[in-house]
């Protein structure tokens, strides 16, 4: 936890951002997997320890602009919850930790909504992006789980992502802490990895290390030799000589800020011939996006610089054809770079992204619905502050180019004949995270192995 200074000063800024009515903030509840009492990992909704820093269920809170009031609500803990989770600080001392002064039973919160409903006043609230939030809104406020997310206040979430996307210095030293273990985690799996292991003992092994750490992870693990399927959680496979790893996975750290990263390595100590020529080609694409991030740049320019990049190399070797400012134009590129470059990164791996792309990446404009472009998470003006990761990959996903090649899509630039030789290639990306400066970029937490070179002297 951050002093409660830091947490005053936040509830302070956000106040002079939305100016009036009541802010209305909901915090997670416990969730059971199968059961009630067997309950997934708990994980405090992100603005909610952004402005009040408490890490406990069953709590929901309150900026009341126009009174002046700050409330937390939640009830104490009976005996049997002691007996059977422990002492815990009570409300009121986990509130006065960040400097709020004013709490109340959770049936309270209702009828404080109420009697302001009846005065007409305005109730701005975020959307919602669980069902236990739905319902919440629905018995608080008789918002309709259908209409929930359309009318969430628009001003409120602008005023919290007009916060959270810059990172402070105190935040930044977390969002650090993070990465190196994240670091920590991909150099470990590329030491173990050999033929004949399982990837399920890759993906337990970096697990272990967030854990142990003090944290958990900041999202599922992608520990795959089907690179080319982008969000592979699936982890029964056995690692075969001439199979490429790739490995993306986060750590989130005990102040719940996370790192993110992706390596690629041969299971064997050596990339092929063919590995090396198409792992060249995106790491290209990385060190070319890397070299456009300073201030004032728009992200999606940059995404379109590595897009750009790729193409070039698929050109060079046969992939593809024509014009290629013209075909990264009209997408033909998404073949083979299918995802966005990049995304915000904070507290939340993919961060605010429950607030909506279109306010976090896009500073409210709207997004491409191009295929592979409408992927790009980020697309806005680049400003100090931001924190955000680099991941360009090359994809070969044999359902998609069959489709393309059915449908004779982009027969001007793609060569479907020499693409048909790699439909057994895979997929590859390498992922660092970045914090844009004043003057350009610096890379955050120490790095990993990203060269041909580099990386077969780890597996060595």
């Amino acid at each position: 936890m951050f002093t409660k200074e830091t947490y005053q000063k936040r509830r302070d800024l956000l106040k002079k951002q939305v100016n009036s009515g009541i802010l209305l903030f909901l915090g997670n509840d416990e969730c059971g997997m199968n059961y009630t009492d067997n309950t997934y990992h708990y994980r405090q909704d992100s603005t909610f320890l952004y402005f009040f820093g408490s890490d406990y269920a069953g709590l929901n809170a309150i900026i009341d602009i126009d009174e002046n009031r700050e409330i937390i609500f939640g009830d104490e803990l009976t005996i049997d919850h002691i007996v059977w989770m422990g002492t815990q600080p009570t409300i009121k001392e986990k509130s006065a930790a960040v400097g709020i002064n004013e709490t109340a039973p959770a049936a309270d919160l209702k009828s404080y909504l109420e009697k302001a409903v009846k005065q007409n006043r305005t109730i701005h609230y975020l959307p919602p992006y669980r069902p236990e939030h739905q319902i919440k809104l629905f018995d608080l406020l008789q918002v309709h789980p259908n209409i929930a997310a359309k009318n969430a206040s628009v001003k409120f979430i602008n005023a919290v992502v007009n916060q959270r996307n810059y990172k402070s210095t105190e935040e930044i030293i977390q969002i650090e802490d993070a990465v190196n273990i994240t670091a920590d985690m991909h150099l470990a799996a590329m030491k173990m990895a050999k033929p004949g292991m399982k990837e399920s003992e890759i993906a337990a092994a970096v697990q272990e290390i967030a854990i142990g750490a003090g944290g958990q992870l900041s999202f599922p693990v992608i520990a795959t030799i089907n690179g080319q399927t982008l969000h592979n959680h699936y982890h029964g496979n056995t690692l075969k000589s001439g199979d490429m790893m790739l490995i993306d996975c986060g750590a989130e750290n005990g102040m719940h800020y996370a790192g993110d990263m992706s390596s690629t390595f041969p299971v064997n100590k050596t990339f092929t011939q063919r590995q090396r020529e198409i792992y060249q080609i995106a790491l290209n694409s990385h060190e070319a996006a890397i070299a456009e991030l300073r201030p004032g740049v728009k992200f999606k320019d940059v995404h379109l610089k590595a897009a750009r990049t790729i193409a070039e190399g698929m050109k060079d070797m046969g992939f593809m054809k024509g014009d290629l400012d013209e075909a990264v134009q009209q997408g033909a590129h998404a073949l083979f770079f299918q995802c966005g470059l990049g995304h915000m990164m904070g507290m939340d791996v993919h961060d605010m992204e429950n607030l909506g792309e279109v306010y976090v990446g896009y500073n409210g404009e709207a997004k491409s619905t191009q295929f592979g472009l409408k992927s790009l998470r980020l697309g806005r003006e680049l400003e100090p502050g931001f924190v955000l990761t680099i991941e360009p990959g090359i994809y070969f996903i044999p359902e998609l180019i069959d489709m393309w090649k059915a449908e004779k899509r982009f027969t001007d630039f793609i060569n479907y004949d020499k693409v048909e030789e790699y439909k057994d290639f895979g997929g590859l990306r390498n992922e660092e995270d970045f914090l844009i400066t004043e003057n350009g970029a610096r890379l955050l937490g120490k790095p990993i192995p990203k060269t041909i070179e580099e990386v077969e002297a780890q597996r060595s």
